[in-house]
């Protein structure tokens, strides 16, 4: 398990390391003008190479701006995110798509905004079609997709990168009943391999699986940052002194 850490790691492998870091979003302008909300806040923490990172919280409480922000899609406003890693993918199931373009050159274009060169990416379509499932579809636009179709072919695209540093968003169960176990066991061998992988997910089981630290958010701040079991320990306390159910 990794130790704990509050800003002053010293270890060698640290990939991405966060020192005070905020994000902060305006709100809709009102009579005095246009306020903002802090949407994460003084956050000191390090990932290190290989390393398996939960993060646990209810709705609202920073999970997927934290994710934004790792992946480098929003900047910090205060404090600083250092990075010695070239590469983090956000798992972003059907981000980009362009709805009068088929699947089979979604896949294409996709595949390149995820860093691939065009000769890869084709020539790994014929994977991605039949992970998918979709070889009756695949040159039918987007737009005639259903949600569940864009998940598995955004899903089946984005496993062909291989990226430093992988954020998974509530992913774990993507698709129909067909396609959720060939994502899960997609998913299971990148986390239990050596890649860094973050996640985000309110199933206390995944993540006590799969994660060796856990970061509870809570209003955008670190509540508690520890081992897996710890977390979830005084995560569960926390929900059943406030009346409300663990998950499952």
């Amino acid at each position: 398990m990794f130790a704990p850490l509050h800003g002053t790691d010293t270890r060698s492998d640290v990939q991405l390391k966060l020192k005070g870091a905020g994000v902060s979003f305006k709100k809709r302008p009102g009579l005095f003008g246009a306020a903002r909300h802090q949407a994460l806040a003084d956050l000191n923490f390090s990932l290190h190479a290989g390393e398996n990172l939960g993060v646990l919280g209810r709705n609202g409480a920073g999970k997927s701006t934290l994710m934004a922000l790792l992946a480098d899609i929003i900047e910090a406003d205060e404090g600083v995110v250092e990075r010695n890693v070239s590469s983090v993918q956000l798992l972003s199931l059907h981000a980009g798509f362009m709805p009068q373009l088929s699947g089979r050159q979604n896949a294409i274009m996709a595949g390149m905004l995820l860093g691939l060169r065009r000769r890869e990416i084709t020539n790994r379509l014929d994977a991605i079609i039949e992970f998918s499932g979709l070889q009756d579809q695949i040159d039918e636009p987007i737009r005639t997709y259903s949600t569940g179709m864009r998940a598995r072919l955004g899903f089946a695209i984005c496993m062909q990168s291989r990226p430093e540093v992988l954020l998974i968003d509530e992913v774990l169960s993507v698709g129909d009943a067909a396609f959720r176990p060939k994502a899960r066991r997609i998913i299971t061998e990148r986390i239990e391999s050596d890649e860094t992988v973050v996640i985000v997910s309110h199933n206390e089981k995944t993540l006590k699986a799969y994660c060796d630290r856990i970061a509870w958010l809570e209003d955008g701040r670190i509540k508690l940052l520890d081992a897996a079991d710890t977390v979830l320990k005084a995560y569960r306390e926390s929900l059943v002194g406030q009346g409300q159910g663990a998950s499952a």
